[in-house]
């Protein structure tokens, strides 16, 4: 009964129309990176379970127009259709035999590449820990989306942080909440802006934001980051306006380009408010010590970057100094610092912070498809030579 059930999901017929539904979905995904940034593709085109395609991304633009769009399996219907497709066939073709063991571990570690990347895209977490020399940090920031912070300094040991996270920003909606003093009206809302001098803004752009420290700029809408800009990713910005009961305080210009928070005195306490990139604050605090940025010499090209650093964990009994360079990360706590970047001044450093506990899969896989291959090749090979020297 379980084999008459499974014969139909294992069908070669079926897995070459897998096959060819994932060209396409990658060919797909692929062309959109020229118009959506690489997660928004990832998230839309390879981690859903079905995705519309818009027509005009297989055309240029400004040559011709196509409009519409189809609906497509997403990459996640076709990776557990494969997945089944591949469980299927073993359970009701295939049979363990020793010739058989070269492409049994083979599909075993097509198996594994699957799950490492179902575990990936569920569990995989990552951001940026930016750290200036002589400063010590205990977040990690994820550049791919931001939060409004609202803080109250007046205990001597805490801050009271209210988070309003990036989906309440955009829907335009007044936000309250018991903890925050004020209410939040967001006037303008831009997932990407360029800022602007009081001497570059344009007329329409001046006079937005009237409190502030950054009411003498203006920030003006952008294009949003795609998957062909290189390294660049998108700075938002968002005109608010802020009320106590039924007084208005004022409006704010909020943005990513401002590196500090901003007051807002209420019945005479302070309190600060700014957009940032979103924090996940960790348990384990690094220090750097000394960040180092080595030229090739005569010319302005890297040839290491370097950051020594001082990692502090009360809760595990960690203190110790290291040293990040490139090719060779810290890992802890399940936690993997990369050399990423670095401040543009050389103040600082830049770590990417991943967290995946499937990391080691993919490289298992490859290990098991290569050994696969070589047994399944070999015990070929072998009776051919036998042949061939008779």
């Amino acid at each position: 009964m379980i084999r008459k059930l499974l014969k139909p999901w294992a069908s070669l017929r079926l897995t070459v129309v897998l096959f060819a539904l994932s060209i396409i979905l990658i060919f797909a995904g692929t062309l959109a990176q020229v118009h959506e940034g690489i997660w928004t593709v990832v998230d839309k085109y390879f981690r859903s379970v079905v995705v519309s395609i818009d027509l005009q991304i297989f055309a240029p633009q400004d040559v011709v127009k196509i409009p519409g769009s189809i609906w497509f399996p997403g990459g996640l219907t076709l990776g557990v259709l494969m997945f089944i497709n591949l469980i299927a066939a073993h359970a009701v073709r295939f049979k363990l035999r020793k010739k058989r063991i070269g492409i049994i571990l083979t599909h075993l570690g097509v198996i594994l590449l699957l799950v490492g990347e179902f575990v990936t895209g569920i569990a995989a977490k990552e951001g940026n820990m930016t750290i200036r020399e002589g400063e010590t940090v205990n977040f990690v920031e994820d550049i791919r989306s931001t939060e409004i912070a609202v803080i109250d300094q007046s205990d001597p040991v805490d801050d009271l942080v209210v988070i309003v996270p990036e989906h309440f920003i955009e829907t335009g909606e007044t936000i309250s909440h018991g903890l925050m003093p004020f209410t939040i009206k967001v006037t303008e809302w831009m997932p990407n802006s360029q800022m602007l001098g009081p001497m570059q803004a344009p007329e329409s752009r001046k006079g937005i934001a009237d409190t502030g420290i950054a009411k003498d700029l203006a920030a003006m809408p952008l294009e949003r980051a795609n998957g062909v800009d290189g390294s660049t990713v998108d700075a938002p910005s968002a005109y608010v306006t802020l009320f106590h009961g039924e007084q208005r305080i004022g409006s704010y210009l909020l943005s990513v380009y401002i590196d500090q928070a901003q007051m807002v005195v209420v019945d005479g306490r302070a309190y600060w408010i700014e957009l940032r990139f979103a924090r996940t604050y960790k348990p384990y605090s690094l220090h750097l010590m000394d960040f180092k940025h080595d030229l090739f010499t005569g010319t302005q090209m890297a040839r290491n970057f370097s950051s020594d650093v001082r990692l502090v964990d009360e809760g595990r009994n960690v203190d110790r100094e290291v040293h990040i360079y490139m090719n060779h990360p810290l890992r802890h706590a399940g936690e993997t610092f990369y050399q990423a970047s670095f401040l543009r001044d050389d103040s600082g450093t830049v770590l990417q912070v991943v967290q995946n506990p499937g990391w080691m899969i993919p490289y298992i896989s490859c290990t098991v498809v290569t050994l696969g291959m070589l047994l399944h090749f070999g015990i070929r090979l072998v009776p051919t030579l036998g042949r061939r020297s008779k």
